[in-house]
Formats: structure tokens, sequence, C-alpha cells
């Protein structure tokens, strides 16, 4: 409650400031303080997400502009703040550093290193808050965005600027996918921007450690903040990075950004808004948790070449509950994005990794974010892959099968052994190529289906030791002509017997 003094005290200040005209719209007065929230009374001017600094220097972002008060979300530790101390304008929007020294850097989201290397060299702030290229300023996405791993680059391909949801139960590798991705990026000029929505620091620290190792360090900005520290960073945390990437995507540049995950970020805006006392919606999330992540995603682009063709493609990552895609959270963001990689846990326990599950699993962007020779060896994939799981299942019942169901289900399990990859070895397009054509041509019959993993990995070697013209072709022409067909099943059966 506010007291008789305070009122008092507020209306002493309002009357020492009267004459100078300036400090009345600019110092507030705390009135209310608790939850990481602040209720300021005085801050007449301030607008809307704009920055303000209490009394000891911490400082809170401007949210609930209400008729007699400002609510505030304090950016820190709220102990120290009391009652009836003074608030003052910064006349500053949120904005985060950006630019190239921020590549490497391990940063909170207010862009503030938490690295231990010292502070960023940088004179470029950007508001995190931005509107998203109109219809006008976009282009189609035609460009891949290779992520290294066979089953999402044949079957669920990504472009540049394209919106892909990773999707699963906590444990199914949404995570793993995103490095792998990242790891592959090396050298195809793709600069990365990793987003931990309150993870643990230890699993940041692994992250970066492994990205270090994979030598991705170099292009990658990790943004994090751990499920210590105040909803309010949370909230902010993806719209920080997305403002760094926007601004290398408007100066020509693509860029990857993931965010993970979404649904921390929901829920420490629920806790925010709650605490504000907006009125609560479904599952206590506010009314307006569709525009949040919607706002979010729309800013991701493949820009026109007028303003220089850059872009951000976004991996947002989504974490479902006992596989229940149908959640809030989930049909939300699956409505906003251009399609969703789902793991699923029963596909991950079997020993089925990535465990991309590619009934459910879909690409609205579909094979224009291939190149050629992918779409020509990965066409007849996604049907033999449905064919396959559809025989499985009467052929556990069935006692004796006809030859071409066998021989349906041979392959369907060949395709799927060589679907498997292990992590953080992200394989290069023109090897999937030449992987997957072996697969879909029946090639592999023959090989035992526990050792075409090893097969896999010694074949993509022979290759490029005995025939690297193949590869090399397929490299630069981003095509399968007849003559390296032929040469590939050359080079496969050559293989094979070698092998077995």
């Amino acid at each position: 409650m506010i007291n008789a003094d305070e009122i008092a005290g507020i209306l002493k200040g309002q009357i020492a400031s009267y004459k100078t005209g300036d400090n009345e719209a600019e110092i507030g007065t705390v009135i209310e303080v608790g939850d990481n929230i602040a209720r300021v009374y005085g801050l007449e001017s301030v607008q809307q997400s704009e920055l303000v600094e209490f009394a000891n220097g911490v400082q809170g972002i401007a949210l609930n502009l209400e008729e007699d008060n400002v609510g505030v979300v304090i950016m820190g530790d709220d102990t120290d703040i009391k009652e009836g101390e003074q608030v003052r304008r910064t006349g500053r929007i949120v904005s985060v550093p950006v630019g190239p020294a921020l590549l490497g850097r391990v940063v909170n989201p207010l862009g503030v290193p938490v690295d231990g290397k010292g502070p960023i060299e940088t004179k470029k702030y950007r508001t995190i808050e931005n509107g998203a290229p109109g219809v006008v300023q976009r282009q189609g996405v035609k460009q891949p965005l290779q992520t290294g791993i066979r089953a999402i680059d044949a079957l669920i391909p990504i472009g540049k600027g394209q919106r892909e949801l990773i999707i699963g139960d906590r444990g199914t590798g949404k995570t793993a996918i995103a490095i792998d991705t990242i790891i592959n990026q090396k050298g195809r000029n793709v600069f990365c921007i990793y987003v931990a929505i309150g993870q643990k620091n230890s699993t940041v620290s692994s992250l970066r450690a492994t990205l270090e190792k994979a030598g991705a360090m170099e292009y990658t900005t990790i943004v994090t903040v751990s499920s210590a520290e105040p909803a309010a960073l949370k909230f902010i945390a993806p719209f920080a990075g997305c403002a760094m990437a926007e601004d290398m995507m408007y100066e020509g540049k693509d860029v990857l950004i993931i965010y993970d995950n979404l649904t921390q970020h929901a829920i420490a805006y629920r806790e925010v808004s709650l605490l504000l006392r907006r009125p609560p919606g479904r599952e206590a999330y506010p009314g307006d948790i569709f525009f949040l992540h919607s706002r979010l995603l729309e800013r991701a682009a493949k820009l026109s070449d007028e303003l220089g063709g850059g872009s951000i493609t976004a991996l947002p990552v989504i974490e479902t509950q006992a596989g229940d895609v149908s959640a809030y959270i989930p049909t939300n963001l699956i409505s906003i994005t251009d399609g969703q990689i789902y793991l699923q846990s029963g596909l991950f326990f079997q020993g089925i990794r990535p465990a991309v599950d590619v009934g459910i699993s879909v690409s609205r962007v579909g094979s224009s974010a291939q190149i050629k020779a992918m779409r020509t060896v990965a066409g007849p994939l996604k049907l033999d892959l449905a064919q396959y799981r559809e025989l499985a299942a009467f052929a556990k019942l069935a006692s004796d099968l006809d030859k071409n169901t066998q021989a349906q289900l041979t392959r369907g399990e060949k395709i799927t052994e060589v679907l498997k990859q292990p992590q953080f070895q992200p394989q290069a397009v023109e090897d999937q190529v030449m992987v997957i054509f072996a697969a879909t041509k029946g090639l592999l019959t023959d090989i035992p289906t526990p050792r075409l993993q090893e097969w896999v990995a010694s074949f993509v070697s022979f290759v490029h030791e005995k025939q690297p013209q193949i590869a090399e072709s397929i490299r630069s022409t981003s095509q399968l002509s007849d003559e390296n067909t032929k040469a590939l099943q050359a080079a496969i059966s050559e293989f094979n017997k070698s092998f077995l």
C-alpha cells in the first residue's frame, strides 16, 4: 500500500521541480517494488520499452504505461531498490551492441560479455524491437542452407530466409541438430547466433567448448541467459539476438539464428505479464503471446537484391510434453513457421538418431531449397520410407511375405540405417548425394544392415581418394549428370566387392 508520507514526498518533489520544468518528466519515484517489478510514479514522458535507471545503477524496461504509474521490469537484483527512491529516464529504447566485434563472444541479452574476454569494441547499437521487412523488401526462399544432416537436407530441406521449427520432447536431440547445423556453416560464409534461454551455465559452457573444438566459434555469437536470472532478461534474449542478426542481414550477409528454446521464452513472458497484472488468457498466458512470437519470427527473411540480398534463417526450438504437438505454444509456432522438424522419443530410444519423424516433419519451402542433384536422388526417398513404415507394421503380423514386399522392407531398412548419423559429424552435400543415391537405387541390398554406418564412412573416403572428380562435379555444378551417374554406379559396385 502507498502510505501518506510517500504521497507527501511525491507532492513536495513536484512542487520543488515545478519551476525548472524539465525534471518532472525525466525523474520518477518508486512507489512499489517486488518480484523484479517496480511501480514508478512521475515518468510522464517515458516511452514503451525505454530503459530507465534506478538509484543503485540497475536498469529496467518500461513495459506497462498506465494512467498514474509505469510498470518497470527490473533487469537485475531488486533487493537494493527501495520505495521512495528516484528513477531516471535514459531516453534510450532497449538496444544491444552489434557488429563483427560480437563474433566469437558469449554475451548476455543486454550485449554485456560474460566470457571473461574483456569489453566488446563496437560503437554500433541497434534497438531490439524492429519492424519485419515488408512483402516488397523480400524475395522467395530458393537458396539451400545445408545442415549437413542427411535426414534433413534430403527430406526436410531448409532454405536461406526460412523459419523451420525444431520440435520434440526433452532429450531427443533438438540442440544437437542446431549445433551440427552451426558446425556445417564453416567456410560457407554464414554467420551464426545461438540464443540460449533459461539453460544451465554448464550446458552453455560445454556448447561453447564444442563449437571452439570444431572451429565454429569464430563465426558464432552466443547470447545466454540462465534459468536463475530475472524473467525480463529471458524475455528480451531472442529479440536481442535477432537485432544482432538483422545488422548483418542488412549488410548483405547470410545469418543463421537459433532460439533454444521458445518454450522457456513463453514461460518468462507469462511471468512478466502476470506480475505486471496483465489479464491472463489460456493456460494463464497473456493474450498477446501469439503476437510475441510472430513479431520475432517474421523478422527472418531473404531480402530483395535491391537491399543487398542478405538473409536471416531462424531455427526456433520448442520442447513438448509427452509428444503433445497440439499444446498451446507448439500449435502457435507451427502456424507461424514454414515447417517443422519433429523429433520423436520413441525413435531416439530405438537408436534412430537424429530421431526425425519424417512422416510428421515437413518443410513448406520443399525442394526449391535443394540443389538439383539432391532433388534427383531424394525424390523417391519419402515414398520409400512411407511404404516401409506401412509394410513394417503388417510384416510383424504376417509369417510369409512375397518377394516384392520383402524387397521393399529391405530397402526401407537400409534407407533408415543410412539416414542415421553420428553427432557433430555434418556431411558435405555432395557426399550426402552419393550415399542417398546408393540407398535409393537399391545398391546396398547385399550390405549387412549393422555394417552400413561403416560402409557410408568408407565409401565416401574411397570416392574422394579414387574418383574425386565425381564429388567435385556435384559440388561445382549442383547436378548429377548421366556421366556422373554411370561413374557413381561403377564406383559403388567396385567398392562393394572390396567391402564384402
